[in-house]
């Protein structure tokens, strides 16, 4: 809630004249509204919806063709299917706490063969205690670090080791004035034991925030008076780096098995070294070097990972900026105590270079623009899939920005019948062997003008 109370404070302000903020339509097309075969990297699409309780498998024109249902893309998110029809997501939720009680590996029929929940004992309100993943927003296989497709990584059913990022509330005077709800990486074995753990608030000295935003953090002016915790750093994703050129020639910053973590509240990505030390950061000020100007202020980001080896420009980061409001320090009209100093009404999709700092390549577009959720990843064949998640929008887009792929959710849900999609991720047609390879029909997307309700 706090940052949607930011964010109307930002659209207001927009409202002046400094900013131009533009309105979702209230009626529009559902399903695909563009598909040419020829262009996109065809196979089937895993959506985590959030007000659909399920995961839900379609195939390149729009159809339902697998369903598991039970799960809660709005604690943990994301869904990921894993070659032989397997899906793994989080289960079981804990208002109002944005956390998952446990993580659930399901065969193609539905069958549990793998979980995990016993990170810590909690306190439900009708239940009492109970054992808790408290995962929330990511986790990754140790065999499939960014956790889709590419021709070099080809997870198996089950694996090592599980990454997952999850929740702990602990206080820390050198942080802030109130009870953290820190970010808190584990790693856990097949048979459920935690072999390494790494806690956000203990390493904040390494993230390079100023002397202001400082301060506005330990001020902590957005205790969560529900929750009687401070999300302060809000990470969204957590990723292994994976295998790639730049540790192959010794730069041991992306060793494949560090962790690259996305703080949407701070605007900062950074690299966990196994040893726990941060070794590599861009932001939280990305108006700190020439080079970070070049890219300009990423706000609220989401999916911060690296392109997998064997997909065009493995190595690199790709990320999406959502816009939004986010940040701490630069007090002024918009964040008068210095939270949320960061603010755009447009998202981009980047593509950098992790060494020079590059930007190689971007997406943005008019009316692009998801407030929070969202993500993205590099295809096969070059294109970029990207989950514009408030709104329910996937598509697919080619080098040059053309789009050869649309897809509106047509699921709506909840009390607020809401469309929303955390992520979505497309695998080869061959990694679900229990579903007939669907027949593929173009779709051509009638002009604007002449669309319309009769």
């Amino acid at each position: 809630m706090r940052f949607v109370k930011r964010l109307l404070a930002f659209l207001a302000f927009s409202a002046m004249g400094l900013l131009v903020a533009r309105a979702a339509p209230s009626v529009y097309p559902t399903g695909v509204t563009i598909y040419d075969p020829a262009r996109t990297w065809n196979g089937y699409t895993v959506l985590s919806p959030l007000a659909t309780q399920a995961v839900i498998v379609i195939d390149m024109n729009g159809n339902v063709v697998k369903r598991w249902d039970g799960f809660n893309n709005s604690a943990g998110g994301p869904a990921r299917v894993l070659p032989g029809g397997g899906v793994i997501s989080a289960s079981g939720a804990r208002p109002p706490f944005q956390e998952s009680l446990e993580l659930v590996q399901r065969d193609f029929d539905g069958n549990i063969v793998w979980s995990f929940n016993r990170n810590e004992e909690i306190e439900l309100r009708d239940t009492g205690k109970v054992w808790s993943s408290r995962q929330h927003h990511d986790w990754q296989r140790d065999d499939f670090p960014a956790g889709y497709y590419s021709p070099d990584a080809t997870p198996a059913v089950a694996a090592g080791t599980t990454l997952i990022l999850t929740h702990t509330n602990h206080k820390l005077p050198a942080v802030a004035d109130a009870t953290l709800e820190d970010d808190r990486l584990i790693e856990v074995t097949q048979d459920g034991r935690i072999v390494w753990e790494w806690t956000a608030g203990e390493h904040i000295d390494e993230l390079g925030f100023a002397p202001d935003a400082r301060a506005a953090i330990k001020a902590a002016a957005d205790v969560n008076e529900a929750r009687g915790s401070f999300d302060w750093l809000h990470v969204n994703s957590a990723t292994y780096v994976g295998p790639n050129r730049w540790f192959d020639a010794g730069d041991r910053r992306f060793a494949p098995n560090n962790v690259i973590i996305s703080s949407r509240q701070a605007s900062l990505l950074a690299i966990v070294a196994r040893d726990g030390k941060i070794v590599w950061r861009l932001g939280p000020d990305f108006s700190a070097s020439e080079e970070l100007k070049k890219i300009r202020q990423i706000i609220g980001q989401h999916h911060a990972h690296f392109i997998p080896k064997g997909l065009p420009g493995a190595g690199n980061l790709l990320v999406f900026d959502n816009g939004g409001s986010s940040g701490y320090g630069f007090a002024g009209p918009i964040a008068p105590n210095g939270v949320g100093a960061f603010a755009r009404a447009t998202s981009r999709v980047l593509e950098i270079d992790p060494v020079s700092l590059e930007l190689l390549w971007s997406y943005t577009a008019p009316r692009f623009f998801s407030t929070n959720i969202s993500g993205a990843q590099r295809l096969a064949n070059g294109n970029t899939l990207i989950t514009e998640g408030a709104g329910g929008r996937m598509f697919e887009v080619t080098n040059d920005g053309t789009i050869v792929w649309e897809y509106m959710n047509p699921l709506f849900a909840g009390p607020r019948q809401s469309n929303d999609v955390y992520r979505a991720y497309r695998l080869p047609y061959d990694w679900i062997p229990q579903l007939a390879r669907p027949t593929e029909k173009a779709v051509t997307a009638p002009a604007l003008a002449s669309f319309g309700v009769p």
